[in-house]
């Protein structure tokens, strides 16, 4: 018998009895010595919250109902040890990816976690620090915004936004957007959304919404598959239809490298004679394409179209004259 199993005994055991429980019962139902019965009764009232209360008078163990709303109940989720920790990395992920998003309730999910993690046997030692995520280039400021728009997109409502994009001289603008999909995209939140003002789907950065209202109105659905193709038929968060396709070509040494990476689900990719890897990959607007092509520097060489070419070239020139100088 393993020890969540004997924990549903004993709760059960509890559960069902209507005067208190002497501790020699509770060895003999959960097939123990005295000292691991008195550990389980412990743990319960630790970890589980366990209303457990010891009558003298009577000498046996009891829930003491009287001061609940409810009869007392295990947790619904119980998890093996390797589903724990599955969810303490989901959770390490939800808590570094957005810091201050949702802090509260992230903190009583850990602790929850936490309480559970303590009723296994190995347990190991601050947990939280056996896993760290980096981030780079993360916008979020507050998340006062974010749980705005998270509570339109949840309840189905519409929301005012004030806008402001990062081209340069952008005014800010006000819209109403119906929420479509969250997007967490490069360490940063975006919502996916109808725009009325111009009447279809937009990407739109949340560290970018300076206030919002969320309105008595029902948002308006875009039809699910409608949603996914807008959002994944052209390269990177400029989202809309595909019209062109880079072809790009990288050295023997970023190849290997290049080859298992994945850079858009309709990219298409082969092995050339010479050992270098060629690449496609759709697109519609070439600027962030453009920004991940000078990543690789020297490694890579745009095959077609033109335009992009060009676009890389242009960009590699004015760099040449910053260091020129």
């Amino acid at each position: 018998m393993d020890r969540f199993d004997r924990i549903y005994r004993l709760h059960n055991l509890l559960t069902n009895r209507r005067t208190p429980i002497p501790l020699t019962d509770i060895m003999k139902e959960l097939e123990c010595a005295k000292a691991t019965a008195a550990r389980y009764i412990e743990d319960m009232r630790l970890y589980l919250d366990a209303p457990l209360e010891y009558d003298r008078k009577l000498n046996g163990y009891y829930y003491d109902q009287q001061h609940a709303d409810k009869p007392y109940q295990l947790p619904g989720l119980w998890f093996s040890a390797e589903e724990l920790n599955g969810l303490l990395i989901c959770h390490q992920i939800l808590q570094n990816i957005s810091p201050g998003i949702l802090s509260q309730q992230i903190t009583l999910l850990q602790q929850r976690i936490n309480q559970l993690f303590k009723l296994q046997p190995h347990s190991p030692a601050n947990i939280s620090q056996k896993i760290n995520i980096l981030s780079i280039g993360r916008r979020l400021k507050d998340d006062a915004q974010f749980k705005k728009i998270a509570a339109a997109l949840f309840n189905d409502k519409r929301i005012d936004i004030h806008y402001t994009a990062r081209g340069e001289n952008a005014a800010q603008t006000q819209r109403t957007i119906s929420p479509q999909q969250l997007i967490y995209y490069r360490d940063n939140w975006y919502i996916a959304a109808h725009c009325h003002h111009r009447d279809q789907l937009r990407v739109f950065a949340v560290d970018n919404i300076g206030a919002a209202k969320i309105l008595d109105q029902i948002a308006l659905s875009t039809d699910p598959k409608q949603l996914e193709q807008f959002l994944t038929s052209s390269y990177g968060i400029f989202s809309g239809d595909a019209e062109h396709i880079a072809v790009l070509e990288f050295s023997k040494t970023r190849a290997k490298w290049v080859a298992d990476e994945n850079w858009h689900p309709n990219q298409q990719g082969q092995w050339l004679d010479n050992g270098n890897y060629q690449l496609s990959i759709p697109f519609n607007d070439s600027r962030e394409l453009i920004m991940d092509i000078l990543k690789h520097g020297a490694e890579v060489e745009v095959k077609s179209p033109q335009f992009l070419v060009d676009g890389v070239r242009e960009q590699v020139e004015a760099m040449q004259k910053i260091y020129k100088k």
